[in-house]
Protein backbone atom coordinates (compact mmCIF):
# COMPACT_ATOMS: atom_id res chain seq x y z
CA UNK A 1 0.00 0.00 0.00
CA UNK A 2 1.10 3.59 -0.71
CA UNK A 3 1.27 5.88 2.28
CA UNK A 4 -1.41 8.57 2.34
CA UNK A 5 1.30 11.25 2.63
CA UNK A 6 2.53 10.32 -0.85
CA UNK A 7 -0.80 11.05 -2.52
CA UNK A 8 -2.12 14.37 -3.78
CA UNK A 9 -5.74 14.63 -4.90
CA UNK A 10 -5.93 16.23 -8.33
CA UNK A 11 -9.63 15.77 -9.06
CA UNK A 12 -12.44 14.41 -6.91
CA UNK A 13 -14.87 13.88 -9.76
CA UNK A 14 -18.59 13.18 -9.57
CA UNK A 15 -20.62 10.10 -8.82
CA UNK A 16 -19.54 8.29 -12.01
CA UNK A 17 -16.01 9.70 -12.19
CA UNK A 18 -12.84 8.31 -10.70
CA UNK A 19 -10.94 10.20 -8.07
CA UNK A 20 -7.60 11.19 -9.60
CA UNK A 21 -4.40 11.31 -7.55
CA UNK A 22 -0.78 12.10 -8.12
CA UNK A 23 1.23 9.45 -6.32
CA UNK A 24 4.94 9.42 -5.57
CA UNK A 25 6.32 5.89 -5.35
CA UNK A 26 9.72 4.31 -5.95
CA UNK A 27 11.18 7.64 -6.99
CA UNK A 28 8.63 8.19 -9.75
CA UNK A 29 5.39 10.15 -10.19
CA UNK A 30 2.19 8.42 -11.19
CA UNK A 31 -1.38 9.40 -11.93
CA UNK A 32 -3.87 7.02 -10.33
CA UNK A 33 -7.55 6.90 -11.30
CA UNK A 34 -9.48 5.29 -8.47
CA UNK A 35 -13.15 4.27 -8.41
CA UNK A 36 -12.95 2.61 -4.99
CA UNK A 37 -14.91 5.41 -3.26
CA UNK A 38 -17.80 5.21 -5.72
CA UNK A 39 -20.95 3.14 -5.29
CA UNK A 40 -20.82 -0.60 -5.79
CA UNK A 41 -22.78 -0.40 -9.05
CA UNK A 42 -20.51 2.32 -10.48
CA UNK A 43 -17.40 0.36 -9.49
CA UNK A 44 -18.47 -2.92 -11.08
CA UNK A 45 -19.99 -1.44 -14.25
CA UNK A 46 -18.82 1.85 -15.69
CA UNK A 47 -15.73 2.03 -13.48
CA UNK A 48 -14.24 -1.24 -14.66
CA UNK A 49 -15.30 -0.57 -18.25
CA UNK A 50 -13.55 2.81 -18.34
CA UNK A 51 -10.40 1.56 -16.63
CA UNK A 52 -10.00 -1.34 -19.03
CA UNK A 53 -10.73 0.86 -22.03
CA UNK A 54 -8.08 3.37 -20.99
CA UNK A 55 -5.58 0.64 -20.18
CA UNK A 56 -6.08 -0.90 -23.60
CA UNK A 57 -5.65 2.46 -25.33
CA UNK A 58 -2.49 3.37 -23.41
CA UNK A 59 -0.95 0.00 -24.19
CA UNK A 60 -1.64 0.63 -27.89
CA UNK A 61 0.09 4.01 -27.54
CA UNK A 62 3.18 2.68 -25.80
CA UNK A 63 6.32 4.58 -26.76
CA UNK A 64 4.62 7.77 -27.96
CA UNK A 65 6.18 10.82 -26.35
CA UNK A 66 3.42 12.98 -24.91
CA UNK A 67 1.10 10.13 -23.88
CA UNK A 68 1.13 8.59 -20.36
CA UNK A 69 3.39 5.53 -20.31
CA UNK A 70 3.69 2.29 -18.35
CA UNK A 71 -0.01 1.88 -17.49
CA UNK A 72 -1.20 -0.91 -15.22
CA UNK A 73 -4.19 -1.86 -13.10
CA UNK A 74 -3.46 -1.28 -9.42
CA UNK A 75 -6.48 -3.44 -8.59
CA UNK A 76 -10.01 -3.90 -9.95
CA UNK A 77 -10.89 -0.29 -9.15
CA UNK A 78 -7.78 1.71 -10.02
CA UNK A 79 -5.45 2.40 -12.93
CA UNK A 80 -1.98 3.96 -12.76
CA UNK A 81 0.21 5.50 -15.45
CA UNK A 82 3.25 7.75 -15.39
CA UNK A 83 2.50 11.37 -14.51
CA UNK A 84 3.20 13.95 -17.21
CA UNK A 85 4.01 17.38 -15.75
CA UNK A 86 2.46 20.33 -17.48
CA UNK A 87 -0.22 22.98 -17.55
CA UNK A 88 -3.65 22.45 -19.09
CA UNK A 89 -4.25 24.56 -22.18
CA UNK A 90 -6.83 26.70 -20.41
CA UNK A 91 -4.03 28.03 -18.21
CA UNK A 92 -1.31 28.51 -20.82
CA UNK A 93 -0.47 32.17 -21.61
CA UNK A 94 -1.76 33.14 -25.03
CA UNK A 95 1.67 34.00 -26.44
CA UNK A 96 2.76 30.39 -25.89
CA UNK A 97 -0.18 29.05 -27.92
CA UNK A 98 1.54 29.62 -31.25
CA UNK A 99 2.02 27.89 -34.59
CA UNK A 100 4.94 25.80 -33.39
CA UNK A 101 3.00 24.43 -30.44
CA UNK A 102 -0.09 23.61 -32.50
CA UNK A 103 1.96 21.89 -35.19
CA UNK A 104 3.46 19.67 -32.48
CA UNK A 105 0.00 19.02 -31.02
CA UNK A 106 -1.40 18.16 -34.44
CA UNK A 107 1.52 15.79 -35.04
CA UNK A 108 1.00 14.11 -31.66
CA UNK A 109 -2.69 13.48 -32.31
CA UNK A 110 -1.96 12.14 -35.80
CA UNK A 111 0.50 9.69 -34.29
CA UNK A 112 -2.22 8.54 -31.89
CA UNK A 113 -4.59 8.07 -34.83
CA UNK A 114 -1.98 6.05 -36.71
CA UNK A 115 -2.06 3.54 -33.85
CA UNK A 116 -5.81 3.10 -34.36
CA UNK A 117 -6.99 5.15 -31.37
CA UNK A 118 -9.20 8.24 -31.29
CA UNK A 119 -9.27 10.27 -28.07
CA UNK A 120 -12.79 11.76 -28.50
CA UNK A 121 -12.43 14.33 -25.73
CA UNK A 122 -10.26 17.00 -27.33
CA UNK A 123 -12.62 19.96 -27.48
CA UNK A 124 -12.08 21.04 -23.89
CA UNK A 125 -8.79 22.25 -22.46
CA UNK A 126 -8.31 19.77 -19.62
CA UNK A 127 -6.93 16.82 -21.57
CA UNK A 128 -4.17 18.64 -23.42
CA UNK A 129 -1.06 19.93 -21.66
CA UNK A 130 1.86 22.20 -22.39
CA UNK A 131 4.87 20.58 -20.74
CA UNK A 132 7.66 22.59 -19.09
CA UNK A 133 9.80 22.25 -22.23
CA UNK A 134 6.99 23.60 -24.41
CA UNK A 135 5.96 20.31 -25.99
CA UNK A 136 2.32 19.15 -25.91
CA UNK A 137 0.91 16.12 -24.13
CA UNK A 138 -2.41 14.33 -24.37
CA UNK A 139 -3.96 12.67 -21.31
CA UNK A 140 -7.16 10.95 -20.14
CA UNK A 141 -8.07 8.29 -22.70
CA UNK A 142 -11.13 6.90 -20.92
CA UNK A 143 -13.45 8.11 -23.72
CA UNK A 144 -11.20 6.72 -26.47
CA UNK A 145 -12.15 4.19 -29.13
CA UNK A 146 -10.15 1.58 -31.01
CA UNK A 147 -10.83 2.27 -34.69
CA UNK A 148 -8.78 -0.52 -36.27
CA UNK A 149 -11.85 -2.66 -36.92
CA UNK A 150 -13.86 0.18 -38.48
CA UNK A 151 -14.38 0.92 -42.18
CA UNK A 152 -11.96 3.55 -43.46
CA UNK A 153 -14.72 6.14 -43.89
CA UNK A 154 -15.68 5.82 -40.21
CA UNK A 155 -12.05 6.12 -39.16
CA UNK A 156 -11.55 9.27 -41.23
CA UNK A 157 -14.69 10.82 -39.73
CA UNK A 158 -13.65 10.05 -36.15
CA UNK A 159 -10.07 11.20 -36.77
CA UNK A 160 -11.45 14.46 -38.14
CA UNK A 161 -13.80 14.87 -35.20
CA UNK A 162 -10.82 14.40 -32.88
CA UNK A 163 -8.59 16.81 -34.79
CA UNK A 164 -11.29 19.49 -34.79
CA UNK A 165 -10.60 19.87 -31.06
CA UNK A 166 -7.03 20.90 -31.86
CA UNK A 167 -8.15 23.22 -34.64
CA UNK A 168 -10.71 24.86 -32.36
CA UNK A 169 -7.91 25.99 -30.06
CA UNK A 170 -5.63 26.90 -32.95
CA UNK A 171 -8.37 29.12 -34.39
CA UNK A 172 -8.86 30.81 -31.03
CA UNK A 173 -5.21 31.57 -30.39
CA UNK A 174 -3.31 31.84 -33.69
CA UNK A 175 -5.83 31.82 -36.52
CA UNK A 176 -3.44 33.47 -38.97
CA UNK A 177 -1.08 30.47 -39.00
CA UNK A 178 -3.80 27.86 -39.26
CA UNK A 179 -4.32 27.86 -43.02
CA UNK A 180 -7.44 27.39 -45.11
CA UNK A 181 -7.33 23.58 -45.20
CA UNK A 182 -7.36 23.19 -41.42
CA UNK A 183 -10.07 25.81 -41.06
CA UNK A 184 -12.21 23.92 -43.58
CA UNK A 185 -11.76 20.66 -41.61
CA UNK A 186 -12.73 22.43 -38.40
CA UNK A 187 -15.84 24.02 -39.90
CA UNK A 188 -16.96 20.80 -41.59
CA UNK A 189 -16.48 18.68 -38.47
CA UNK A 190 -18.22 21.28 -36.31
CA UNK A 191 -21.26 21.03 -38.57
CA UNK A 192 -21.18 17.23 -38.45
CA UNK A 193 -20.54 17.06 -34.71
CA UNK A 194 -24.26 17.25 -33.95
CA UNK A 195 -24.42 13.64 -35.21
CA UNK A 196 -22.08 12.49 -32.42
CA UNK A 197 -24.31 11.03 -29.72
CA UNK A 198 -21.83 10.86 -26.84
CA UNK A 199 -21.30 13.75 -24.44
CA UNK A 200 -18.78 12.58 -21.84
CA UNK A 201 -20.42 9.45 -20.41
CA UNK A 202 -23.37 8.45 -18.26
CA UNK A 203 -25.07 11.64 -19.42
CA UNK A 204 -22.91 13.83 -17.20
CA UNK A 205 -20.54 16.59 -18.13
CA UNK A 206 -17.09 16.07 -16.69
CA UNK A 207 -15.84 18.36 -13.98
CA UNK A 208 -13.25 20.92 -15.03
CA UNK A 209 -9.75 19.94 -13.94
CA UNK A 210 -7.90 21.91 -11.29
CA UNK A 211 -4.77 23.92 -11.86
CA UNK A 212 -1.33 22.36 -11.99
CA UNK A 213 -0.32 20.42 -8.84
Amino acid sequence: MIAESSRTLLRDGRWANAQVYRVEAAGRSWVVKDFSKRSFWVRVTIGRLLLRRELKALKRLRGIDGVPQNPFLVDRNALAAEFIPGVTLGQVPGEQMNESFFLDLERLLRTVHQRGIVHLDTRGTGNMLRRPDGRPALIDFQASLDTRWMPSAWRRWLDGLDMAGVYKKWLQHDAGSMGAARREVYERMTRLRRLWIFRGYAGATKQKPPGPP
